[in-house]
Formats: structure tokens, sequence, C-alpha cells
């Protein structure tokens, strides 16, 4: 399986890492928050000296019960941190994290960003499919509807994404990765269910973007904060990895390169 990144086609064979990177005040992980070109500069040569393969940039909170910046706001933050990512790193690949198709255009046409990671799912902004079409860049959607009340939520993830892959293909967008949005729309048990049987999400033979970093469903359920669920974020990266997953996104990319490493060690001679 592949994907075209920058021109390239890039084999998803082994996993990948994501690194993020939030210019945001308020991300709920403090350790990946850099609200100036030096602290960008910093962060992200940590994140590609650990391994990163791809560098996620948000600069809008979309945690839980967080109010979102506003449009100028967050493309204020981009305005600052793209330009001196793509200076310095001119040929890594940058993904931009946002719901906004116009802040998505801007940031591919103007600021050198590489991949659209969209947490809406195109539903955020009726606009996102229609941008992604032209643009002709690789696309992350994101399952976000609300499951709460739903009593099988891995086949509503898995109906929900397929319908939207079709209506991206007829588009004509050819790189879609999908995201199963753990931590959106989920309860802790929907989540959990849906980590337990991701394995059925390759049924939508698309690329598997899995990120649980530090997330919620980890630190409730271990009784710590974020800060203290880097061991739960590496084991429920192992589930992934097992389940299919190509890319990681997380927040410790070295933890997260040591995980892939040691997993194809154990499982790249079986039949």
């Amino acid at each position: 399986m592949t994907v075209n990144i920058r021109q390239h086609l890039t084999d998803l064979s082994t996993p990948l890492v994501m690194g993020i990177l939030n210019v945001t005040p308020d991300s709920f992980y403090s350790g990946s928050r850099a609200m100036t070109e030096e602290a960008v500069l910093r962060q992200a040569s940590q994140l590609i000296a650990d391994g990163a393969d791809i560098i996620d940039v948000g600069a809008c909170s979309t945690r839980p019960g967080s109010t979102p910046a506003t449009a100028d706001e967050e493309m204020r933050r981009l305005d600052m941190a793209l330009p001196v990512l793509r200076r310095q790193w001119p040929d890594i690949p940058l993904s931009i994290d946002t719901f906004r198709a116009d802040v998505a255009r801007r940031c591919v046409e103007q600021l050198g960003a590489d991949i659209i990671n969209d947490i809406g799912g195109g539903e955020m902004d009726k606009a996102m499919f229609g941008t992604v079409a032209e643009l002709k860049v690789p696309y992350v959607l994101t399952h976000s509807a609300d499951l709460t009340s739903s009593s099988t939520p891995v086949e509503d993830v898995c109906l929900w994404l397929a319908q939207r892959l079709d209506e991206l293909h007829l588009l004509g967008v050819a790189d879609v990765l999908v995201d199963p949005g753990f931590g959106f729309g989920k309860t802790l048990e929907q989540n959990f269910e849906l980590m337990s049987r991701l394995s059925c999400l390759q049924a939508l033979q698309a690329p598997l973007l899995v990120g649980i970093s530090r997330k919620s469903m980890i630190w409730r359920t271990l009784d710590c904060a974020p800060e203290q669920s880097l061991n739960g974020t590496t084991v429920l990266n192992t589930i992934a990895l097992q389940a299919g997953a190509n890319i990681l996104r997380v927040h410790d990319v070295r933890a997260a390169r040591e995980t892939i490493s040691l997993y194809n060690a154990c499982f790249s001679h079986s039949a």
C-alpha cells in the first residue's frame, strides 16, 4: 500500500510515524505546544531527530470542551509556523491539522503543506471535500459523528467512513487515509470496542491512521494525567499495529518508532 506525498509514492508496508506539533496555547498535552518560531524549531528538531516521517501541525485545539480559535487566529499561527518549518526542512512532509477548507487551501497553496488532516471528516466545513479534490493532496478522513447512543459503534464507523470514501473517490481524490477518530463522539467503552475490533477497518482498503496518543481513553482508564500516559499509549499503539495501522500519530515519536521496530522484529518473518 502506498500514498502519494509530494509527488512521491511513499511505501506504507512499514508503518510511518506522524509527530504532533501544536501551535496552540490550549492543546490538552502541554508537551506538544510551541508558540514562537524558536519553540517551533526546537520542537520540530526533536520530532525529526526521534524519527518522525511526517510533522502534523495544528493551530486550533479541538479537545473536548474547548472553544476553537477563530479562522483568523488559526491562520495567524500557521503563518508563523509553516514557513519556518519549510525553510529549515524543505523535504519533510508537512500535514495541516484543520477542519476549515479555506485554511487548508492557503496552507497547501502558499505555505508548503502536503497533507490535509481533517478531524471534521468534511462535516464541519462542507467545502472541504471539493477543496481537497482541487488541491490533489492526501487527505486524512476522520470519523467524527456522535455515536454515544449507538449499539453498533464499530459497524457505524465503518459505514460512515465507507460512504465518505466513495464520495471522495467520485470527486477524484486518489489518496485518502482513514482515521477512526478515537475520542470523537464516542464513549469510553465504545473507544475500547473500536480498538479491539480495529482490524475491521481493513475492509475499507484504505491506509489506516491511528491517533490515540495520550488521549483521555488512556488516562481516564489508568486514573492518571496525560503527562503520565505514555506507557498506555505504547500499549494501544502496539494493538493498533497488530490491527494493520499504517501511520501512528503521536506526541512521543521515539517511543512510537521503537514500538514499530520491535513489532516488525517480532512479525516480519511470520507467514
